[in-house]
């Protein structure tokens, strides 16, 4: 991850000037143990399926990104100064650790690897999200799912 130091103007004052909300609610709720959980990846990877349109730069909006989708069906957008693409390039799951999770799940740390996981561009302001977000929280309760790894990029 670049320091803050490093990123170069005018992003820097971008990122900088970003307002950061309060948070009112816990950070951490109780809830069933890890091995009872189904488990959902989100990524800021700009991970997106074959055949749809990358992610637009600023955008503000989620793929969903189906468990069993082939390997080379999961494409990257993420375009930055600041990520090295060298690791995704070699193994997925730098950013997308959809094979890790189902290994979990096999040993039985993990109750289950959700049937959809996230992706979202990075270095987007956190307001041109908030509707995505609410969308993914949703189709994720709607599947059960208990707990989130989140791979930020």
């Amino acid at each position: 991850m670049a320091r803050i130091e490093d990123i170069p103007e005018p992003t820097r004052t971008v990122v900088l000037d970003l307002p950061i909300a309060a948070s009112v609610a816990p950070a951490f709720v109780a809830g069933a143990p890890l091995a009872q959980r189904r488990i959902a990846i989100v990524s800021s990877a700009a991970l997106y399926r074959r055949g749809e349109a990358p992610f637009l730069p600023g955008s503000g909006e989620y793929r969903a990104l189906p468990a069993d989708l082939p390997p080379n069906d999961v494409l990257m957008s993420h375009v930055s100064i600041n990520f090295d693409r060298s690791g995704w390039q070699r193994d997925r799951n730098t950013v997308y650790p959809v094979d890790r999770l189902g290994e979990l799940a096999t040993a039985g740390v993990i109750g289950a690897a959700a049937d959809t996981h996230y992706s979202v561009l990075g270095s987007t302001d956190p307001v041109a999200m908030a509707a995505s977000a609410e969308a993914m929280a949703a189709r994720m309760r709607a599947e059960g799912v208990g707990g989130v790894v989140l791979s930020p990029v």
